[in-house]
């Protein structure tokens, strides 16, 4: 026997609900294997080198280990999906479901405004460098940083108390809430004042802050900053754009166009699985934003690829050193003979 259930992408088959075909299942298992073990290593040597071991912390440093703590927190609900996706059944109650639901929709709108005050902070650090020393300074960004925090918790905490929960029906043996959007379409006005605050708005910064400092950069404005800085403001915009291009804009296009379709529409969305992966593969991709970033970031990276390499070259260093210790008691001796 088959329940049909509305707002969702699954059916209840015999009690055993399904998640679309075994090949979806199999590839996302293959893929939040693979972010769930690269972004680990990547974020946790992030907050390493920008909380531990960075002497001079700046604004941008105090960004870097809130985009790091975001990321962790969000990879770390990837074995839950693993699980999922392996057992095709949702073992952790619905209590952890809701959370797992209402932290889908945090990590992207926490993103893209961490994303937006980096953005902003590098208009000041290109266009306004007299008045961005004051505005550019470590309590400031704190602050900044605290205010996106509270502001997202506000607005995503009350997923958790959703009224409509169509895994009720399955007697909560799926996780609907964390792999469709659809069972939020009837609260869909407020949706869409999230989607403009937490999509629209930052983005709009972004691009507002990028025209600026294109402008100035293209009419010869910025010549007393140094070449050094203007390289790294405009890599660090580049790899944002290419960011929020590639792993936010697809994400939330589908989600509007799921929130708006037919409120009887159910069935497996081959878009909407793809563009979740894309949205977690940009706890990935921060990488290269902490390799622009930070040169000891760049330093522990390097020696992790190179590590082999190292231990050769100081295996090398030490037998020249034991080499050159013999020869010179060797000259010794003879002189002294």
């Amino acid at each position: 026997m088959t329940l049909d259930l509305n707002f969702s992408n699954m059916s209840v088959d015999a009690g055993k609900p399904e998640q679309g075909p075994v090949e979806y299942r199999l590839s996302g298992l293959i893929f939040y294997c693979f972010v769930f073990v690269i972004g680990v290593i990547v974020n946790l040597c992030a907050l390493w080198v920008f909380a531990l071991t960075t002497k001079k912390r700046n604004s941008v440093t105090v960004y870097m280990i809130n985009v790091a703590v975001v990321d962790l927190t969000f990879i770390l609900l990837l074995p839950f999906r693993m699980v999922y996706h392996h057992q095709d059944y949702w073992p952790f109650g619905d209590i952890f479901c809701r959370i797992s639901g209402a932290l889908t929709i945090f990590y992207p709108c926490m993103a893209l405004w961490l994303f937006a005050l980096i953005s902003a902070d590098r208009y000041m650090a290109i266009v306004q460098p007299k008045h961005g020393k004051e505005l550019r300074n470590v309590p400031k960004a704190v602050v900044a940083s605290l205010g996106v925090w509270l502001m997202t918790l506000g607005c995503t905490v009350p997923l958790l108390f959703a009224g409509e929960d169509p895994d009720r029906i399955s007697n909560f043996t799926t996780c609907i809430k964390m792999q469709d959007i659809i069972y939020m379409r009837p609260d869909n006005l407020v949706n869409f004042v999230r989607l403009i605050f937490f999509f629209l708005l930052p983005i709009c910064i972004m691009i507002g802050c990028y025209i600026v400092i294109v402008d100035n950069l293209i009419h010869g404005r910025t010549s007393k900053l140094k070449p050094k800085v203007k390289q790294k403001s405009i890599k660090i915009i580049m790899t944002l754009i290419v960011q929020v291009l590639v792993c936010f804009v697809p994400f939330h296009v589908c989600l509007v166009v799921r929130l708006l379709g037919d409120s009887m529409d159910g069935g497996f969305s081959t878009w909407a699985v793809f563009t979740t992966f894309l949205m977690n593969l940009s706890t990935v991709l921060d990488i290269i934003l902490y390799y622009i970033v930070s040169k000891q970031f760049q330093d522990r990276v390097i020696s992790v690829m190179l590590y082999r390499n190292y231990l050769r070259s100081v295996r090398r260093k030490s037998r020249h050193t034991h080499t050159g210790s013999i020869r010179s008691m060797s000259n010794v001796t003879s002189a002294m003979i």
